[in-house]
């Protein structure tokens, strides 16, 4: 008799019970308004895909200030809340379970998003490369430091934005932590160089996100609360002079509160966000994290069952196989074929490319 795959067993997360260990990873995908209400169609979208462990959202904004990316969707009014709901309903009526992800893009976002004020960060620093603002490509520019009085009001539109999840019918959030947006700035010295308790030593640019972090645990609770972490990402121009340090003092700090789990983008090598000069520092995670560890990044089936199987991690997420792919845990059990993914219609209006990848026959 042929042993079980890794990735087909079941695992325990927070309160859910995953049938496997298929993850969906967040990937933004503009199919919301200009004001960030999701569209029906993102209903269907995630319904075709329930039958992974656990589907994480596309990064939704916490606030107006968190806001720098075309139709992306957001989670800080009313309406928001109201049209989240038909998501989460059709992905529970279809078996499924889904976090939200929480995002807020610091210095990666532009004025043409902010009515022509400065994005801000935790340092007056700029990112590298160009924002995709409504009036088309433009430079990030070099955001405002957010002032220490500031922040615990960013802290609570964290909080805020748990509790309208959980009203939605979310089961559940995870805090986008990672690729360069306001939490990875503060984490990593190569964009935040303050002066105040909030910069210097690793255990002070940890803080903002712990705070981020606890306050999510307060609102809605661990069991519901994840966070996702890129510590050798160099996108965006993001950099840390030692990520092991770095995030291992964070891996213990988390492994401390009992999270649903850590969501690591440690690519494999070969991937197109690796960044072959990085370290390896899921081993040294692992070794600080006692909970449930997920990682992402170019994973194959094989190379998934053997990171579980090795306890490295417990659970992969996956990207552009299932955007492209709605029945991905069943193609991947029975090694089928995938679909190709269509790249031009990745952040485009509409169904094409979107709700209307087939499934197997």
């Amino acid at each position: 008799m042929s042993h079980p795959s890794p990735l087909f067993t079941p695992l325990r997360v927070g309160e859910l019970d995953l049938p496997n260990r298929v993850l969906m990873a967040p990937m933004t995908r503009g199919r919301a308004t200009a004001d960030g209400v999701p569209l029906p169609h993102m209903a269907i979208y995630y319904a075709q895909r329930a039958s992974g462990g656990l589907l994480i959202t596309e990064a939704t904004s916490i606030s107006p200030q968190g806001v720098g990316w075309v139709n992306a969707p957001r989670i800080d009014q009313p309406a928001h809340v109201a049209a989240w709901r038909p998501v989460t309903q059709a992905v529970h009526d279809a078996g499924g379970r889904i976090f939200l992800q929480l995002w807020h893009m610091g210095r990666a976002s532009h004025p043409d998003f902010q009515g022509g004020q400065l994005p801000v960060g935790p340092s007056a620093i700029a990112a590298a490369g160009e924002s995709h603002t409504p009036e088309g490509k433009k430079p990030y520019v070099t955001p405002r430091a957010l002032e220490t009085r500031e922040l615990a009001g960013v802290v609570a539109d964290y909080a805020h934005a748990a509790r309208n999840a959980v009203e939605a019918g979310f089961d559940g959030v995870e805090i986008h932590g990672a690729n360069g947006y306001l939490v990875d700035q503060f984490i990593r010295d190569g964009s935040n160089q303050r002066t105040d308790d909030y910069g210097g030593s690793i255990a002070k640019r940890w803080r903002f996100p712990l705070e981020v972090v606890d306050a999510v645990v307060a609102a809605i609770g661990a069991s519901r609360t994840a966070i996702r972490l890129s510590p050798t990402g160099a996108y965006n121009g993001m950099s840390d002079s030692d990520p092991v340090a770095s995030f291992s003092f964070g891996a213990r700090e988390l492994s401390q509160r009992g999270l649903a789990f850590v969501h690591l983008v440690a690519p494999l090598p070969g991937h197109m966000m690796a960044n072959p000069a990085a370290p390896a520092v899921t081993p040294a995670v692992r070794a600080a994290f006692d909970g449930v560890l997920v990682v992402n990044g170019g994973y194959t089936r094989d190379a998934a069952d053997a990171v579980i199987a090795s306890g490295e991690a417990d659970a992969v997420a996956f990207g552009v196989p299932y955007l492209a792919n709605p029945d991905l845990p069943a193609r991947l059990e029975a090694n089928a074929p995938l679909n190709a993914p269509d790249f031009a219609t990745f952040y485009s209006p509409g169904e094409q490319g979107y709700t209307d990848y087939p499934a197997l026959a």
